[in-house]
């Protein structure tokens, strides 16, 4: 069979390198079709491959809520009963609170941010079943006579510590009745953010020796 020539159109026999009329080479090579415009996009999941997600360290609450009432009731308990230094206790809810949330949710991924959330949230319920059971204590055993004597005692020894006239004014202030409402809002709202930051704390030594642990 004969083709025509590339160059020429003169009729060259097929299998005939070069054309007999203008010496046009006849075997052409091919090249290759460059890639479309989409062709260096990767494949979404190529057959074989494993895809690595990024972990995440967002708390799951419905799993820490359970784990933080738990570590709080324990921890109130202990300090209602003066069986701890409230300095410890809450450094120890926080702590606790997150190694209860690791045993819920063993998949979650753990930090020093996530655990003082979860410490954080332990500190506040903490701080609210310990003020419960101070108040059935103070109901139940008429312990408020003693309680404001203490609250008293306690004015009269920092009173004693200065001479100083309007620090001596201060102290008497506190001693009248508005005084010591007002003294103990003032308490209360200490105790408040006290629990919540040492939980904080305690959260936060959890998570990152936990989350340090898994890695």
């Amino acid at each position: 069979m004969e083709h025509p020539c590339h160059r020429c159109n003169h009729a060259v026999e097929d299998g005939t390198p070069f054309c007999a009329q203008c010496g046009a080479p006849q075997i052409r090579v091919a090249l290759p079709e460059p890639p479309s415009s989409d062709a260096h996009l990767p494949a979404e999941h190529p057959a074989g491959s494993m895809v690595t997600e990024s972990p995440s360290f967002a708390v799951r609450w419905k799993d820490a809520v359970p784990a933080c009432a738990l570590a709080a009731a324990i921890a109130a308990v202990l300090l209602a009963l003066g069986l701890m230094v409230p300095l410890l206790a809450m450094i120890g809810v926080g702590f606790l609170g997150v190694v209860f949330y690791r045993r819920r949710f063993p998949a979650g991924w753990l930090k020093a941010g996530t655990g003082s959330q979860i410490g954080a949230v332990s500190g506040v319920f903490t701080f609210g079943m310990f003020a419960i059971l101070e108040a059935v204590g103070i109901l139940v055993f008429h312990a408020s006579d003693k309680f404001h004597a203490k609250l008293l005692e306690v004015i009269q020894q920092a009173a004693q510590r200065t001479n100083d006239p309007q620090a001596q004014a201060v102290f008497d202030y506190f001693r009248s009745p508005s005084g010591l409402v007002l003294l103990l809002i003032f308490i209360i709202i200490f105790s408040f953010f006290f629990f919540i930051l040492l939980g904080a704390i305690g959260g936060a030594i959890g998570g990152a020796w936990l989350g340090r642990r898994r890695n």
